[in-house]
């Protein structure tokens, strides 16, 4: 018996892509859930493609649904997070400024549990701690509102992952995307080096049967903080 967020069954949204139904296990193939996955620390697996990374986090509290924009103005409801809490999320990791992303050797974007400082949008000094932020240019999201934008140049949330929990075993499945996606431009923009860091010649292929989910510190090889 597959689990639904029961926002994300309510109505269907013109801003979700149905991608491939995986299952998120770690390096030893066995299943993700809930429970296995450690409060604050920053996991990313690859989906929907075998070269686009994505955050997986627990933010240890309650999320509720959020409605967002896109940066071309279409509307849609993230639906929240999934899990006993609601605290598990997942986003792309793709920055939506100029898609800045956890490469190989370095990560300029990656999510900080601890307190941070940061401008906001209306350019005033903010502290707050549970963030997504990219250090490249300095945009930062918010994941427990749907990785809404808190501050920085990007003008549009991160695309949410769209997750399933079996509530048979608490297995984790991601299924698809919310929001405005990047694909096509990342693929365009750093296709070379992504054919390179992973070793294929298809970097448009989908992730299919399971996707293999990773601290970020084990996926990068250096985090910049900022």
């Amino acid at each position: 018996m597959i689990g639904a967020n029961p926002a994300l069954l309510a109505q269907p949204d013109a801003r979700l892509h149905r991608y491939q139904r995986v299952r998120l296990v770690d390096a030893s193939d066995h299943p993700i859930n809930v429970k296995t996955l450690e409060v604050g620390e920053n996991y990313v697996f690859n989906y929907p493609f075998v070269t686009t990374p994505c955050f997986l986090l627990n933010l240890g509290h309650a999320t509720t649904p959020a409605d967002l924009t896109t940066e071309i103005g279409e509307t849609y409801r993230w639906p929240g997070g999934i899990g006993p809490a609601r605290s598990v999320v997942a986003f792309s990791a793709i920055c939506a400024h100029k898609m800045s992303y956890p490469a190989k050797a370095i990560s300029f974007i990656n999510y900080r549990h601890e307190r941070v400082n940061f401008r906001n949008s209306a350019e005033q000094p903010v502290e707050r701690a549970q963030v997504i932020y990219c250090c490249s240019e300095k945009s930062v999201y918010d994941p427990a509102q749907g990785a809404r934008v808190l501050g920085g140049p990007a003008k549009q949330p991160l695309a949410a992952i769209v997750l399933e929990e079996d509530k048979r075993d608490g297995a984790l499945y991601a299924v698809g995307t919310y929001g405005g996606e990047l694909f096509e431009r990342f693929f365009h923009e750093f296709g070379f080096r992504l054919a390179l860091d992973h070793g294929t010649r298809d970097i448009r292929a989908a992730v299919t049967g399971t996707a293999t989910v990773m601290p970020l510190a084990e996926y990068s090889g250096q985090q910049m903080r900022c």
